[in-house]
C-alpha cells in the first residue's frame, strides 16, 4: 500500500497534522482488525489533538481533530 490520505479537521496547520501522523506511523501498524494489521485506531496528545487512522484495500486514511470540539458534538 502507497496512498495515504490525510483529513485535517482540527485548527492546527497542514505541517502539524503530517507530523502528528508521522508520529502514528512511525509506531507501526498496532491495531489488528479484520482488514489486517494498522495503525492506531486513535492517537491523542495533550494538547486536545486526536488522530484516528483507518485502512481500506487502497490506502491509509487519517484524521485529525480537536477532541474538545468532538466532546462538544456528542
Amino acid at each position: 500500500m502507497s496512498k495515504i490520505i490525510i483529513e485535517n479537521r482540527s485548527n492546527k496547520s497542514m505541517i502539524e497534522a503530517i507530523n502528528r501522523v508521522q508520529c502514528v506511523i512511525e509506531k507501526g501498524r498496532i491495531s489488528q482488525t479484520s482488514k489486517g494489521k494498522q495503525y492506531s485506531f486513535v492517537t491523542s496528545w495533550q494538547d486536545g489533538i486526536a488522530v484516528y487512522a483507518d485502512i481500506n484495500k487502497k490506502s491509509d486514511k487519517f484524521i485529525i481533530i480537536n477532541q474538545e470540539s468532538r466532546q462538544g458534538n456528542e
